[in-house]
């Protein structure tokens, strides 16, 4: 069943990126106290998550954090360490923290998983972007089909407003 409004964001395992190399944490402790944005992604250093979806987010922090925004953070099914790598050839710096969920944990146990094994990526995360207040899902932008439309920076600016 696909987590939504109302909801308790789960409590899993993931790999969250920081200045000082790679850190285990409950997902209900980083997203579950005060007021936080978390978008997803299907992979990392793809074209789409590469080119519009994290650099818009980047770009627009400061903008998101002055809506009361705690804290942004991306999650994709990839391992820390490509995470990692990721967020140095983005730029990234403290703007966006990023989630390595590298069993797909999260994406799985709020329904958003995606089977993309037929292009040789396996099971993935949808495309989405949420906000969650002390740990419930108050908003939820899910992308239906492929590209980004709902769940861009400049969405959930709109959704903050």
């Amino acid at each position: 069943m696909t987590i939504a409004v109302g909801d308790r964001i789960p409590d899993v395992q993931l790999k969250m990126i920081t200045d000082h190399g790679i850190e285990t944490v409950s997902s209900a402790d980083v997203l579950g106290k005060g007021r936080v944005v978390l978008f997803g992604v299907p992979a990392a250093f793809s074209p789409t998550c590469s080119d519009v979806h994290l650099p818009g987010f980047v770009s627009h922090a400061d903008e998101i954090l002055g809506h009361g925004v705690d804290r942004i953070f991306c999650v994709s099914v990839n391992d820390p360490y490509v995470m990692g790598a990721w967020a140095r050839s983005q730029g990234v710096g403290d703007k966006v923290t990023l989630l390595a969920d590298g069993n797909g944990d999260l994406a799985r146990a709020m329904g958003l998983e995606i089977d993309l094994s037929r292009g040789g990526l396996g099971t993935r995360n949808k495309r989405y972007a949420a906000v969650i207040e002390d740990g419930i899902v108050t908003a939820l932008m899910l992308e239906e089909a492929t590209g980004l439309e709902v769940s861009s920076a400049e969405a959930v600016l709109t959704s903050l407003s």
